[in-house]
């Protein structure tokens, strides 16, 4: 509850602090605050373009903590915040169970405080004394991304913690996946079912197991947003194992391996497909402690793990290979002489 208090008290501060109108002098000001908090979320930005290097995913979090300096309820730099730390968490995975947990505890402040910039949720909340997963039937398509940032923390960090919080939390995390699924089913490369195929393969026998749901929901994930491998390894550390299929897992971490990460470059994944795949290399390593005998005879050999597939290289637009084209064609006519002509250049080349 008293992480809905901050919530409230920063939203009543926000809208104290209102100025005279009529003041040019605050309205400048106002513009330069603005302008402050546009530039800090621009080089946030940048950084987190490149969290592919741990180094520079936590300057981006540092980033984004600096645009909550000038601006604590910026929605962009919460969830982003809310993301960060998942994505610190699962696609860097510590040695420390403790360190994990802690950064997926991270994760869930700030991605509660992303959700309760929603005023309804918030006073629900805290006024009306309404729990988290009944709050959420107020939520918006523009609470989707904080939504469903904060149920996968939430599902990791139960999963982290151990059986029992995991089901304390299952109530709040079914809630805030279903108003995901009913305002936006495609969110994140369709990140509802993806979620549903890993739920309902993890959860004991007597909560609700139900593999074969899962494996519906898997596929439906893959069928929609192929380009996204985290639902392969996903698929593999969760269905494959709680079935004890060691094909599907091997065949899945392989496939995840041999596939361009940047399949689909404007889906803007990139980054968690490459650390997806490095996980994938070690995890196939694992296959033998995580089957039974018989399960790793019917898949076969695992072979050599394969090297991971490389991102292709950058394509260029039309305007640019045009520019470098005249580019390349004015440095070769300056380097011609009176006698030499583009044949003589290339002869010249053929003799070296």
């Amino acid at each position: 509850m008293q992480r809905w208090s901050m919530v409230v008290l920063g939203l009543l501060a926000t809208a104290g602090c209102g100025k005279h109108s009529g003041s040019y002098s605050a309205v400048e000001a106002e513009r330069a605050a603005q302008a402050e908090i546009e530039k800090r979320v621009e080089a946030a930005d940048a950084l987190w373009a490149e969290r592919v290097e741990e180094d520079k995913l936590m300057a981006a979090i540092d980033a984004y903590k600096a645009v909550l300096e000038a601006d604590a309820n910026n929605r962009h730099a919460l969830h982003r915040l809310t993301r960060a730390f998942y994505f610190h968490a699962t696609g860097f995975p510590p040695e420390d169970n403790d360190e994990k947990i802690a950064r997926l505890d991270e994760a869930i402040q700030f991605g509660t405080r992303c959700i309760g910039q929603n005023e309804q949720i918030a006073n629900a909340i805290e006024v009306e004394g309404e729990k988290e997963r009944d709050a959420v039937q107020f939520a918006t398509a523009e609470d989707v991304p904080c939504l469903y940032w904060t149920a996968s923390a939430l599902g990791q960090w139960g999963r982290a913690s151990g059986i029992a919080k995991t089901l304390k939390h299952i109530p709040t995390v079914k809630a805030y996946m279903t108003k995901i699924e009913e305002l936006d089913a495609s969110f994140f490369n369709h990140g509802p079912a993806r979620y549903w195929g890993a739920y309902y393969s993890v959860l004991p026998s007597f909560a609700g197991r139900d593999t074969d749901k899962s494996a519906e929901y898997f596929a439906t994930s893959l069928k929609e947003a192929p380009h996204y491998l985290p639902t392969k390894y996903l698929r593999a550390d969760t269905l494959a194992v709680a079935i004890d299929d060691a094909k599907m897992f091997t065949e899945d971490l392989m496939s995840m391996i041999q596939t361009a990460p940047d399949l689909m470059p404007e889906a803007d994944i990139t980054p968690e497909n490459i650390r997806e795949q490095i996980k994938a290399q070690k995890l196939l390593a694992e296959r033998s402690e995580l089957f039974s005998k018989k399960a790793i005879e019917a898949a076969g050999p695992l072979g050599e793990i394969p090297e991971l597939t490389p991102p292709s290289p950058p394509k260029m637009d039309e305007e640019a290979e045009m520019a470098e084209g005249e580019m390349a064609e004015g440095e070769m006519k300056e380097g011609e002489t009176a006698d030499e002509g583009p044949m003589a250049s290339d002869d010249s080349k053929d003799a070296e």
